[in-house]
């Protein structure tokens, strides 16, 4: 089976329901570690338990974490483990749940946590500059009006 992986970064991607045989496919091509954030039975009888991802994975010596997360809930525990996980692994990692987007989100809390000047706001510097520098030009002049309508 040919995995449906979305390459985010060059130290993790993610991907959809992976399932233990699959798991070889991960490693050749250079995986190092696993997460898991889908909770097991989601799926129903079709998705695979983790205990037996854990034991696929580590079989073919790939890190493995379950870090069972519920859709648009993920917890700070959630993310705590992520962090402990991510700065103890090797890279680059596969993130996956029912789509990979709860693996994608969980995995990128943890980076922001790990390292604060990843998060969203802070990436532009260009945009955030230019966004300051107008709200103080609008600032300015305001001020300047005020001050030459009172004359």
């Amino acid at each position: 089976m040919t995995l449906s992986i979305t390459k985010h970064s060059e130290i993790f991607s993610s991907a959809p329901q992976i399932n233990p045989e699959d798991i070889a496919e991960i490693a050749a091509l250079g995986y190092k570690a696993i997460i898991n954030a889908r909770p097991d039975n989601e799926g129903g009888a079709n998705q695979p338990a983790s205990i037996i991802l854990q034991s696929a994975a580590e079989k073919a010596g790939l890190h493995y974490i379950h870090i069972p997360v519920i859709p648009n809930n993920i917890k700070e525990g959630d993310i705590t483990a992520c962090v402990h996980f991510v700065t103890n692994t090797p890279t680059p990692m596969l993130g996956f749940c029912r789509t990979g987007m709860r693996a994608t989100n969980l995995h990128t809390l943890a980076q922001q946590k790990v390292n604060p000047n990843t998060a969203p706001t802070k990436q532009n510097w260009l945009t955030n500059k230019l966004s300051h520098f107008f709200q103080n030009k609008c600032l300015i002049t305001k001020l300047y009006r005020k001050i030459n309508t009172k004359q």
